[in-house]
């Protein structure tokens, strides 16, 4: 499977330790998104592609991307896509993704977060969807549509929430700590604070889409 990771612009000292630490140890490709792409270069990582309307960078820092990077996407501020729909766009499409794990994409600011985050509902990235997870320091966020799931316990981590994205039904939530039986949700809402019991929980869903995220309040 190929595996490809994205460095956003999102603030550092939310990025999980094996970035901060070992950050050429993940296994995939790269592919830096505006300021991400400095960012991977100050560690040592050549990423394949590069795209962003860099206005986030100093001169200076922008001529260093251009030096160290041949395939260069550059974009024009005023424009339809995000940098990080750019990003997503080029690993599924000229990188061949088959799994894509998302860095720096959430902290800072929160309308950057949300367009990151309901980024996953767009048509393009639908069939995509649950080969697509974002993570940070406290929080691993993974995608779901219609079907039956299990999902297993990241030892570093707590809690569990089940984020309706959009309009569900028929979601039903088994050997959690709290469990839900054949809901209708009208409406987008997050069941928060949730919790295993044993190292697997499972949960079904007939229509909407579902992201789950575990996550914790401590460092690790």
């Amino acid at each position: 499977m190929k595996q490809v990771n994205l460095l956003l612009g999102g603030p550092q000292e939310l990025w999980p330790q094996q970035l901060k630490k070992s950050p050429t140890e993940i296994v995939g490709d790269w592919i830096g998104v505006d300021r991400g792409t400095l960012f991977l270069l100050k560690m040592g990582i050549q990423p394949k592609i590069s795209v962003g309307d860099y206005d986030s960078l100093s001169a200076s820092e922008l001529d260093l991307v251009k030096a160290h990077i041949q395939d260069i996407y550059y974009e024009k501020p005023e424009k339809d896509d995000t940098d990080s729909e750019l990003g997503l766009k080029l690993a599924l499409e000229k990188l061949h993704a088959d799994s894509v794990t998302i860095y720096g994409a959430t902290g800072g600011r929160l309308d950057h977060f949300l367009v990151n985050f309901f980024m996953l509902l767009e048509p393009c990235f639908r069939t995509h969807t649950a080969n697509i997870v974002m993570v940070d320091q406290h929080n691993h966020l993974s995608f779901y549509l219609p079907g039956k799931y299990e999902i297993r316990k990241q030892s570093d981590k707590k809690y569990l929430a089940f984020v309706a994205m959009t309009p569900v039904q028929h979601l039903t939530i088994h050997d959690a700590k709290y469990q839900l039986h054949d809901a209708q949700l009208d409406v987008p809402v997050s069941y928060a604070s949730n919790e295993f019991v044993n190292d697997t929980v499972h949960f079904q869903f007939e229509s909407g889409t579902i992201c789950v995220i575990q996550s914790t309040d401590q460092s690790v």
